[in-house]
């Protein structure tokens, strides 16, 4: 059975490296309470609600993991990497912060304390109210941190890729099933349900201790005109001959997401067809090549969306080349005009150019890149191009 969970080794040096880059910008502790930090620390998955799950990681060692007593337990089934306080209920009598910042102690009049910066301001009062820090500092530095890979890490994403390419292939086995048998063709919302299953049963029947987030495994999956909305929703609308169809899939594993995109033709293409498909596809592959450590964010997307606006397309652009991808399947740095981060090894990111033509159809070929030493390699494998994504009728 292939393992989910970090070791407690990979925890340690993930906080390691968080540690460092607080002795850095000179704070004393860090704070947040982002499910995907507290995941990323500890090794601690949760459902996030009212109830305050924050971690503290004190610059000088120890970690502190506060939950509320309903979720006690099942830190402790997780095996989190901290010292676990928990609070009684939320609002409760007493605040919940109180319960860390009695824990820390000392610790909780530090000096500057650094908290993540999407932290709610009601969430900051709450916790600074009770703990007492001469400085709080939003930091971004937990994402930062994050963006370049354990190995351990790495062989996750690995995974939801190969587990991505099984769902792609079975949401186009579905179709040349209902083309053979003659009857009526699936539904976007019937494709949905079938690749999501596909993807989740294979995790179930293959993985140790499967680690269940949002989305665990699926994606968007629309046809014709409905396709030409980027982030459109799966609809009841049955695919019909001659239409362009898109399967967005992807999943998490160990909490780490992945994605895979692909463009379908369902019958012979038409010469439209076959000029928008072919430019994404050059597009996606000039911004493979494009991604290698070094280069800034900004200028990746400017080499392969610049390959569709000099075909004439530019007019049905819609986004940007990609983002990052790890326990979020959407983080930064982002491959944006705006984004200057600098490319580095470990990192993962999409490369999901796409073209967007109203009333009929929209084009959008994705795979989740590796940045290596040497450039970039998709984990995704899925083939690309139009003659091995038509399916005959």
């Amino acid at each position: 059975m292939f393992p989910t969970r970090l070791t407690v080794d990979a925890l340690d040096r993930i906080q390691d490296r968080v540690r460092r880059r607080l002795l850095e910008q000179g704070l004393d502790a860090l704070l947040t309470d982002s499910p995907e930090d507290v995941a990323y620390l500890t090794g601690f998955f949760h459902h996030p609600s009212e109830r305050p799950v924050a971690v503290w990681l004190d610059a000088d060692g120890g970690t502190v993991l506060l939950v509320p007593e309903l979720e006690r337990e099942n830190a402790e089934r997780q095996s989190a990497r901290a010292d676990i306080v928990s609070f009684p209920e939320y609002p409760g009598v007493l605040p919940p912060f109180r319960f860390l910042a009695q824990r820390v102690g000392h610790a909780g009049r530090a000096g500057r304390v650094g908290f993540s910066t999407g932290m709610t301001w009601e969430r900051q009062s709450a916790a600074f109210a009770e703990l007492d820090a001469a400085e709080a500092v939003p930091t971004p530095l937990v994402t930062i941190a994050r963006y370049e890979k354990l190995p351990e890490e790495i062989a996750l994403h690995a995974e939801a890729a190969r587990i991505t390419d099984l769902m792609l292939e079975a949401g186009v086995a579905l179709i040349r099933e209902a083309v053979a048998a003659g009857g009526a063709l699936p539904s976007e919302a019937e494709l949905a349900s079938h690749v999501g299953g596909v993807g989740v049963s294979t995790m179930y029947d293959e993985h140790d201790d499967v680690i269940v987030v949002s989305p665990l495994a699926g994606g968007l999956v629309y046809a014709g005109a409905n396709s030409a909305y980027p982030h459109g929703l799966p609809s009841g609308y049955r695919l019909r001959p001659g239409d362009t169809f898109m399967l967005s899939l992807g999943c998490a594993v160990g909490g780490r997401f992945v994605e895979g995109e692909r463009t379908f033709v369902l019958g012979t293409p038409t010469a439209e067809q076959r000029r928008y498909h072919d430019v994404v596809r050059v597009a996606q592959a000039t911004g493979s090549a494009a991604i290698r450590p070094g280069r800034e964010c900004r200028a990746v997307n400017a080499n392969c969306l610049d390959v569709i606006r000099d075909a004439g397309l530019g007019d049905y652009l819609r986004h940007r080349q990609g983002h990052g991808i790890g326990l979020g399947m959407h983080e930064p740095p982002w491959l944006e005009d705006g984004d200057p981060t600098v490319l580095a090894a470990g990192m993962i990111v999409s490369n999901e150019p796409g073209i967007y033509i109203p009333g009929h159809a929209g084009y959008r070929i994705s795979d989740s890149m590796l940045v290596t030493e040497e450039g970039a390699r998709p984990l995704t494998s899925f083939p690309r191009d139009l003659d091995h994504c038509t399916i005959d009728l």
